[in-house]
């Protein structure tokens, strides 16, 4: 049974990091015929890299649907990992490829959404209840008889990127402390993106006599770390691991906007996103733990922010000034 991946947003993290893993773990590498990578930047240095690991890079032209269409059905894919990319314009974006897919026929889609989104309230949190809107358009294809896409669905509800802490590294190297949103008493339990990644090639490349295993077709599958914790035992963990105190700091949201915009490269769309999400764990409605589907489909266990916050030590570690030399009375 052959298995043809076409990944959108291929240059954005999530796509690149699902992608690295379909082309370099052996196990996902053996399951896939071919992997394509739909990019809004095909000529940027993250679609060169994945060109040098064996991954078709197709340039996504926005407005052309019947080229869209074209070039999936170029690539032969029969499996779209669909994940919205990072820009203000998203749900317009996202909803055209859907359409794409729905022309090209594409029978699996597994769609990157968010956790947190059936919680948020359109009126309040609009960037995160959009997730809500995108995943009712991936489902209802199901039920059209003019496409086979939808015939086999996925969708991915992808908590809180660990990762997103290392906006607040230039603070925790030169201050001690990290400075975010999210209140004193309530919890939220961040994942790493790799994990994310895990679930998303596992399930790409599972198969079944409907299309993908029977053991993920058809789920709504919630993921988050293994951890809740407070602002202040997240910089507990993290002091554990880089064997030196990291203070949690409880910013204000314009604050928060100030410091985003000031370190965060990414669309001011995306930086809306975080900045509801934070409000949704200053709401406690991030007080869960989702780990089990995790589990299931990996066979392992999710990553702790202990070993998170090891890995990246580097950026996370104060910079210490270097002591002065100690000077004799001779010359």
């Amino acid at each position: 049974m052959s298995r043809h991946v076409c990944v959108t947003a291929a240059d954005g993290h999530t796509g690149y990091a699902i992608m690295e893993l379909l082309l370099t773990n052996e196990n996902f590498r053996n399951a896939v015929d071919s992997v394509t990578g739909l990019s809004l930047q095909p000529h940027g240095e993250t679609c060169k890299e994945l060109s040098k690991l064996g991954a078709k890079i197709v340039a996504h032209e926005p407005g052309r649907l019947r080229k869209m269409v074209d070039s999936l059905k170029a690539t032969g894919a029969d499996t779209l990992c669909l994940i919205p990319p990072a820009r203000e314009d998203k749900l317009d974006l996202t909803l055209e490829l859907i359409d794409a897919a729905e022309k090209a026929n594409v029978p699996n889609v597994c769609f990157i959404s968010s956790a947190g989104c059936d919680l948020a309230e359109r009126n309040k949190q609009p960037r995160l209840r959009e997730f809500i809107d995108l995943e009712t358009r991936v489902l209802s294809s199901k039920g059209k008889p003019s496409t086979s896409t939808g015939h086999s669905p996925v969708v991915i509800r992808a908590g809180f990127y660990a990762e997103n802490l290392l906006l607040y590294s230039q603070q925790a190297q030169e201050e001690g402390v990290l400075p975010i949103p999210l209140g004193s008493n309530h919890k939220f339990a961040p994942i790493a993106l790799g994990d994310v990644a895990q679930v998303a090639a596992h399930v790409l490349c599972g198969k079944g006599k409907h299309g993908f295993s029977d053991q993920h077709r058809g789920q709504l599958i919630v993921l988050t770390g293994p951890m809740l914790a407070t602002g202040d035992e997240l910089a507990s963990a993290a002091s554990k691991a880089l064997g030196q105190e990291l203070r949690f700091e409880d910013i204000s949201e314009s604050e928060a906007k100030r410091v985003l915009r000031s370190q965060s490269a990414s669309d001011n769309s995306e930086q809306q996103y975080l900045l509801e999400y934070y409000s949704l764990v200053r709401e406690g409605k991030a007080n869960y733990i989702s780990t089990t589907a995790f589990h299931d489909i990996t066979k392992s266990h999710p990553q702790e922010p202990d070993d998170f916050f090891k890995v990246y030590a580097q950026e996370f570690r104060m910079k210490r000034l270097p002591k002065k030399r100690k000077t004799g009375g001779k010359t």
